[in-house]
């Protein structure tokens, strides 16, 4: 239902790292591309939604990969952490050129570049109206940065997970591929897990179906998307109950 005022007080962007490298372009992060984000947030800002972001780091490294091209999974995982760092601080100091105050929170200790996460320290900067950037991951190798969306969804009490993609929600098969593939409005977990639908990797996927958080999957490169959700507007596919 549509909405002049935001029907989420408090959310959880998921970006994947790649959303942050131009298509076919040569950097690994566009400023265009950073600022850009940067102004969409800065819109759902402006509307005093409390705004917490996960960022992947796959535009510099992808950990998973890296293990099944023969290293170490602990090492890999840990590289693809650092990545997110980067990606995290570049949002950070557009943001903050953007008029938004930030903080970065990071999962592994480095305290001359971010705060470690502390989950009340955390709301309290949501609660004095600053954008929380985590980073880092859960910290652990073997997780996703999806688990990571999850997780600190779950645990400071967010309304709702924003998947960032590059479609326009979830089809019941690639759109990339078939023609004929159907585009889902809504659809349970439970029918999610059914039909084997690549909302988010299982872990994560079950962190918010047990804590009943629920997932809008949409296009970011739709500029007014993100706002046309905190207003309620019909964008992308809801995943609930």
């Amino acid at each position: 239902m549509e909405s002049a005022s935001p029907v989420y007080k408090r959310i959880v962007l998921k970006l994947s790292g790649e959303a942050l490298r131009e298509k076919g372009g040569r950097d690994t992060i566009s400023p265009q591309i950073v600022k850009e984000i940067a102004r969409q947030v800065q819109e759902v800002y402006a509307l005093g939604v409390q705004i917490c972001i996960v960022i992947g780091g796959g535009n510099i490294w992808r950990g998973l990969a890296a293990s099944h091209r023969g290293m170490d999974r602990t090492t890999a995982d840990y590289m693809g952490m650092l990545a997110t760092v980067i990606n995290g601080l570049a949002l950070q100091n557009q943001l903050e050129q953007s008029g938004v105050v930030t903080r970065v929170q990071t999962a592994i200790e480095m305290q001359n570049i971010a705060e470690p996460f502390i989950l009340r320290r955390a709301i309290r900067h949501l609660e004095r109206g600053r954008v929380v950037i985590f980073v880092a991951g859960t910290g652990n190798p073997y997780f996703s940065t999806d688990t990571t969306a999850a997780l600190r969804a779950s645990e400071i009490g967010a309304d709702i997970i924003l998947k960032a993609t590059k479609v326009d929600g979830i089809y019941d098969r690639d759109p990339n591929v078939h023609k004929d593939a159907q585009r889902f409005d809504r659809i349970s977990y439970t029918d999610a897990l059914t039909k084997r639908l690549q909302v988010m990797d299982s872990t994560a996927f079950s962190l918010c179906m047990d804590n009943k958080i629920p997932i809008i999957v949409f296009d970011m490169n739709t500029p007014t998307n993100i706002r046309d959700v905190i207003l309620g507007r019909p964008v992308g596919t809801l995943v609930t109950d």
